[in-house]
């Protein structure tokens, strides 16, 4: 049995729709993050200039949301639907973080097509800490997290596993 102070969770899920530049394509890309994940988007804003892409700073490129808590939980188990399931090892970095795409916003269950809107993919970012994460965000005597407290890759591969079934391959 894991102690207390061990036991993995959620932190916060990043679900991220780049539009690629300004206008019709982010408002429609707005729509669909708003219909998947039931919350306000936020514009992410282009922070270097790319002229071959025709975008420059403080142009915004793309939609967001953060989600939280039992909402994150359940939307995080709807999109491992919208892969089947299956996950890749190089998906999770050294801190326990892993991200994955959807192809299309209609795989995920109980979503339907909107001719308007047209088809995206979005990716979804999760984190994960452990109790005790606090000292890392407080204003007051912040400090580090120890390596021996830390979520390590592997950690995290286990927590995916035992509480969502998923596959690792």
């Amino acid at each position: 049995m894991q102690a207390a102070m061990q036991k993995l969770r959620i932190e916060k899920i990043t679900v991220n729709i780049g539009a690629g530049s300004a206008g019709e394509e982010l408002k429609k890309a707005e729509e669909i993050i708003k219909k998947i994940t039931g919350a306000v988007p936020v514009k992410t804003i282009c922070k270097v200039k790319q002229p071959a892409w025709g975008i420059r700073e403080g142009l915004p490129i793309g939609v967001k949301v953060t989600l939280r808590g039992q909402k994150a939980i359940e939307f995080l188990k709807k999109s491992f639907e919208a892969i089947d399931k299956t996950l890749k090892a190089s998906s999770f970095d050294n801190f326990g973080n892993f991200g994955f795409g959807i192809k299309e916003y209609i795989d995920i269950p109980g979503t339907k097509y909107d001719p308007k809107l047209g088809m995206k993919g979005c990716d979804v970012l999760v984190s994960l800490e452990k109790p005790g994460y606090r000292i890392k965000h407080r204003k007051l005597k912040q400090k580090k997290i120890p390596k021996s407290h830390a979520v390590k890759k592997e950690n995290a591969i286990e927590f995916v596993k035992a509480s969502f079934g998923v596959e690792i391959a």
